[in-house]
């Protein structure tokens, strides 16, 4: 009985030391995971998702056969998570966390935004969740590429494109925000306190086409006391000249190209002597 319970503490012991030695174990993942932010407008688009390499296989029509739902990646289903409403290829969607599943298909996938974000692959996925469907064409990659890739290309203030990138193939859709209304309503409100954004708010509705008078207005405000401050200048010029105001627009880049020049800050000598000849045309 003795050498029984000895047998069984001993058994027991060399459990609890492989057990201890798998908890200690640290590899590689062969799938490894890619966590990325990408600001669009004021808000951020996340994406996270695991990264299957390609290793010699046939990829699209083989180890991720054509007209069955992919979760996008490896292991559990890939999330993207929008702070805001967007829109995606135009359709709306809510601000909130997806899975992202897509359905590929030689000539067209179809892009799916899933509810139910906590899913190991596609094995519990349910039409039923789906959120957003849209369908694109696949475009063929001059070179190979390796490992699956998401992205972000053509970001703009207010408008992206995400990419899915493997093998010899590579999918994008359009992401777009219009904050507008939101933005120019924090502007108004900024510039009821006491430290008023005219420089930032000049910039912004120079570059929405919001209302051009204001922008040189405050333009015009921002300048006064930034006797060091080619940014400025350059600014106020381009501003000033889409407003209309070409002598003012001159004047301001001069004064800029003086101070970029005496700065020796080369960026600000080339874009301001870029804007005079623009103005002069």
């Amino acid at each position: 009985m003795k050498k029984l319970a000895l047998t069984i503490l001993v058994v027991a012991g060399l459990i609890f030391s492989s057990n201890q030695a798998e908890a200690q174990l640290k590899l590689p993942q062969s799938s490894s995971t890619q966590f990325i932010i990408q600001d669009l407008g004021i808000e951020q688009v996340s994406v996270i998702y695991q990264r299957p390499s390609a290793k010699g296989r046939t990829i699209f029509g083989d180890l991720v056969p054509y007209g069955q739902i992919w979760r996008t990646g490896a292991n559990n289903a890939t999330n993207i998570t929008f702070q805001s409403e967007v829109m995606i290829e135009g359709q709306k969607l809510d601000s909130g966390t997806y899975a992202l599943f897509t359905l590929p298909t030689k000539d067209e996938w179809t892009i799916i935004f899933n509810k139910n974000a906590k899913q190991w692959g596609a094995y519990t996925y349910d039409k039923a969740d789906d959120v957003l469907r849209i369908k694109v064409k696949p475009t063929e990659l001059p070179t190979h590429v390796e490992t699956f890739t998401i992205g972000f290309e053509d970001v703009h203030e207010q408008t992206m494109d995400m990419t899915l990138s493997w093998e010899k193939t590579k999918v994008k859709f359009n992401i777009t925000v219009d904050q507008k209304a939101e933005i120019i309503a924090s502007i108004e409100e900024a510039m009821k306190g006491e430290k008023k954004p005219y420089f930032n708010a000049a910039m912004y509705y120079y570059n929405n086409d919001v209302d051009i008078a204001k922008a040189a207005e405050w333009m015009k405000i921002a300048d006064k006391g930034n006797t060091k401050a080619p940014h400025v200048k350059y600014w106020k010029a381009l501003i000033l000249a889409k407003a209309g105001d070409k002598a003012g627009a001159l004047k301001a880049a001069e004064e800029g190209l003086a101070m970029a020049k005496k700065q020796n800050h080369t960026e600000y000598i080339k874009l301001i002597t870029e804007a005079i000849a623009t103005i002069k045309k």
